[in-house]
């Protein structure tokens, strides 16, 4: 009953209406909710010069992502996801799910490729003039209340909470912080009044740039980052195409598409293809 209720909710088609006489031939990448809108981006531009490839995406939760591939490489009648065809690549939120797989040998060594680092961002009211223009001027601008995650629930919160210790702002910041309990709990906060400047991920921001804007980003390199890669399933069926549009993710076009998005690309040694 699950699977044939993914095969009916969980299978997306992206991109342009190509004809079925034109899109010869499908990319099945298996990626998590939350990668929807950056891996539907990048379909949708591979498709702008493939017109013959038809780009799906299936939908899983990480661990889930795990059990379909394994269930799917262990099937007596082929390598087919629930009897929908074979996944080409595989896309899960960060990049410790990916290690497991190939690890597991669930994706092939080797073809692993970052394509998108996700900062931190302080976001401002569109109505507030006098705002601060770095996360070092939340020393000067003393009397601004912050909507940050709480630390002790959300990602979001402890890595904030890591960028202030690291950056000295822990001791300057934390009697004013105005904990929330989630990302859209830390807009509210912000939109309703009981805070100043809200500290959330670029992506999170971007999507509600109509309200907020972005008034300072993270640098790279002053906590761990949050790295996005994308691998080949070890039965993909063109490994051709694969390597094209692994090697595409990493292009100029597309990390100017993901920055649009509000993400950061990798670090260039990070997108250096391996050997």
């Amino acid at each position: 009953m699950r699977w044939s209720r993914l095969v009916g909710v969980s299978v997306l088609c992206l991109g342009l209406e190509i004809s079925p006489a034109v899109a010869t031939e499908q990319l099945v990448i298996a990626t998590s909710p939350s990668m929807r809108i950056p891996v539907e981006a990048l379909g949708r531009l591979f498709e702008q010069t493939h017109s013959e490839i038809r780009v799906r995406l299936f939908f899983d939760s990480g661990l889930d992502i795990r059990r379909t591939i394994a269930a799917m490489e262990n099937s007596s009648i082929g390598q087919y996801f629930i009897g929908s065809g074979p996944i080409h690549l595989v896309a899960p939120g960060g990049d410790e799910l990916i290690t497991r797989l190939e690890w597991r040998y669930y994706v092939l060594p080797g073809t692993k490729r970052p394509f998108a680092e996700v900062p931190l961002v302080m976001v401002v009211p569109e109505a507030l003039v006098d705002a601060p223009t770095s996360f070092e001027a939340l020393v000067k601008h003393e009397t601004l209340r912050i909507a940050m995650g709480d630390p002790e629930l959300t990602t979001l919160g402890q890595r904030t909470r890591q960028l202030f210790t690291t950056l000295g702002l822990w001791g300057h910041v934390v009697h004013r912080l105005d904990k929330a309990s989630d990302t859209r709990s830390v807009l509210d906060h912000l939109l309703n009044g009981e805070a100043d400047v809200g500290i959330l991920f670029g992506p999170d921001a971007v999507q509600e740039s109509q309200r907020i804007r972005i008034v300072a980003v993270s640098e790279r390199g002053i906590i761990p980052p949050v790295i996005h890669s994308m691998a080949m399933e070890r039965y993909c069926p063109n490994r051709a195409l694969c390597e094209e549009f692994l090697g595409f993710i990493q292009s100029d076009e597309a990390q100017q598409e993901l920055k649009r998005l509000g993400y950061a690309s990798p670090s260039s040694q990070s997108l250096k293809k391996k050997e």
